[in-house]
């Protein structure tokens, strides 16, 4: 951790830090943690106090789902993980900036109504993404970084190549698992026909078409000795093209017309990239928002 002095704060001091951060927030105390004078809060698109939004409703956490990205190198911290709010469970995205030993920016972001189905996937991390990586293999912080933003790019333009998607990527989102290696149909809830399962093959059919956009991308965060990176983003949805046509499964083409009004959804991802440099596992979280949202900063 850092000293009196303001040092900069290590790897173990940030993710110190973020655990110290989260304990004050279930303990709705604000004192106790470095929060600098006039220090920025958003939670959920919205700028906050201390004391306001989850400083006054947490009320427990965080529990054993828990991801860490620190980044002593920007000093930032990136974290997903599980709390409570007023007794239900709430998936929570967590940026925080620190300079000269203080906390001056701080970015909630946090899904509620978390399907009952998906929180047997919240309640430990996968194992790779707290596995770390050896140290001969580690890629460098800028790496990871420039990984983890290629995910966006691949989205918005319907095409895999733009990222490097390992064979066993698996997607995760608010608890869901979305893509996958092993997923053979749609998943529970899912808006879409049979298209592809796997990471890569996913977004090729271009299922995604509706998302039109995404704004305000930050990958913030990247942690060589677990090979993680985190970025919060927003995703803009007008559905003003709809239909539109997709790639099924078995290769044959459709219309298709998803369910949705005009949308925004504010996300949080944390990228798993191995010293292969692809992507291996992704989690995620967000909430539906309505179309045209500021971003509260």
């Amino acid at each position: 951790m850092n000293d009196p002095a303001g040092l900069p704060y290590d790897r173990q001091g940030l993710i110190r830090l973020t655990d110290r951060y989260l304990a004050a927030l279930v303990a709705n105390d604000p004192g106790a943690v470095p929060l600098a004078h006039g220090v920025r809060t958003v939670e959920n698109l919205r700028p906050v106090k201390p004391g306001e939004g989850l400083w006054a409703t947490a009320r427990g956490g965080p529990a054993d789902f828990a991801v860490h990205v620190p980044d002593p190198q920007r000093q930032t911290a990136g974290f997903i993980g599980m709390l409570e709010q007023d007794g239900g469970p709430i998936l929570l995205g967590l940026r925080l900036s620190a300079g000269d030993g203080q906390i001056v920016e701080a970015e909630h972001v946090f899904a509620t109504d978390l399907a009952e189905a998906s929180l047997a996937n919240l309640r430990v991390p996968r194992p790779g993404l707290l596995a770390e990586v050896p140290p001969g293999q580690r890629l460098r912080e800028e790496d990871l970084r420039a990984i983890g933003a290629s995910y966006y790019d691949t989205l918005v333009d319907n095409d895999s190549s733009l990222a490097p998607f390992a064979a066993d990527c698996e997607r995760h989102e608010n608890g869901r698992v979305t893509a996958g290696p092993d997923i053979g149909a749609p998943p529970p809830g899912s808006s879409f026909p049979m298209v592809p399962g796997a990471c890569a093959a996913q977004i090729d059919s271009k299922a995604f078409t509706y998302i039109a956009a995404i704004d305000n991308r930050r990958v913030f965060a990247a942690d060589p000795v677990t090979g993680l990176a985190m970025g919060l983003s927003m995703f803009r949805h007008p559905m003003d093209n709809v239909p539109y046509e997709i790639i099924l499964a078995d290769g044959t083409t459709t219309m298709h017309t998803p369910a949705f009004a005009p949308f925004d959804l504010p996300a949080a991802h944390i990228w798993k990239i191995g010293p292969d440099h692809q992507i291996h596992e992704i989690e995620a979280l967000g909430f539906i928002a309505p179309y045209g949202s500021p971003s509260g900063w």
